[in-house]
């Protein structure tokens, strides 16, 4: 059902499947401390976090390549009948301070099953032992490299959550750099404001079980560095109409019990208020980046609308 001709309600209410997990989710320490002052205490005694290793199976249901782009591991995942028309530049999410999660490498693996894409992933050094020019770094030069051999109309800019942000701020760098442009942007529950200064946010908080706003606009602050966190450069929320007027057709996906939702909201009609082709797919009380869930009909559904984005 449409609610809007930019948002759609494509799940009225959570699947069985969606449900019990959330409960398990409930059961388990959370992926954030739920308090800033818990959160910075536990980021200055935390050893240096290491990506979730790729599963080994992988290696005989697709082709395989381990690269480099500035200096940092790539990984990329090709189908076993050959490279995908579609290349995705995939940046995965943990608020820029986690590295690859386990759950990523199967969502991945689901895109490239799936989709028939190639699926490329940076494994990027994160905040606060490394800065925001190492990402930015990083993002850069994967899309340069794949540019080379591949036509840049089929390359799509994918990420959840901060690996949202990170490929939507690549997008914005890339228009402002003149040269090849992705052919289409793809958002998982991106993170877009990371100040988190909607008071609308709040509504959403108790119904969140991963996400909470001072943790987050703790974690944003860090992410930022030297900057001001509610410059568009960090929180591209903001960008100027102009600016987003030059991104290529853009889809999103959020829950509604993800505290994402409502800057989703706000930036899809803006995207549209400056002529992109963007639109925002909803699904009642799923939680954050709730594609990663791959076995619940929520995923399968993304999924679904992901491969007729992007057509072969």
């Amino acid at each position: 059902m449409l609610t809007d001709t930019s948002i759609e309600l494509r799940s009225a209410k959570p699947s069985l499947l969606m449900r019990l997990v959330k409960w398990l989710m409930s059961t388990r320490k959370p992926v954030f401390p739920h308090t800033a002052p818990e959160f910075r205490e536990h980021m200055k005694q935390r050893s240096v976090p290491s990506d979730a290793p790729m599963p080994a199976g992988f290696s005989a249901k697709f082709d395989v390549e381990h690269w480099e782009a500035a200096g940092q591991k790539v990984i990329t995942l090709h189908p076993k009948s050959g490279p995908g028309e579609w290349h995705m530049l995939y940046f995965h999410g943990g608020g820029f301070v986690l590295p690859m999660f386990k759950e990523h490498w199967p969502l991945a693996a689901a895109m490239v099953e799936q989709c028939g894409v190639s699926v490329t992933l940076p494994m990027y050094e994160v905040v606060p032992e490394h800065s925001y020019q190492v990402q930015d770094a990083v993002a850069d030069a994967a899309f340069a490299k794949l540019a080379e051999s591949h036509d840049p109309a089929k390359i799509v800019l994918n990420g959840d959550s901060a690996g949202g942000h990170m490929a939507l701020s690549l997008a914005l760098r890339l228009t402002k750099a003149g040269g090849p442009q992705p052919g289409k942007l793809v958002l998982f529950a991106p993170w877009l404001d990371v100040t988190m200064a909607d008071p609308a946010i709040a509504a959403v908080e108790p119904h969140d079980l991963m996400l909470k706003i001072g943790t987050l606009r703790a974690c944003g602050e860090m992410f930022a560095g030297d900057r001001d966190p509610a410059n568009a450069e960090c929180s591209p929320l903001y960008t100027a109409k102009e600016d987003l007027a030059l991104l290529p057709p853009t889809r999103i996906w959020t829950g509604r019990h993800d505290l994402f939702i409502i800057d989703s909201r706000t930036f899809t009609g803006k995207l549209r208020d400056a002529g992109v082709d963007a639109k925002l797919y909803e699904y009642e009380a799923a939680p954050h980046v709730f594609m990663a869930i791959v076995p619940t009909r929520e995923s399968k559904d993304t999924l679904a609308l992901l491969r007729e984005f992007l057509p072969a």
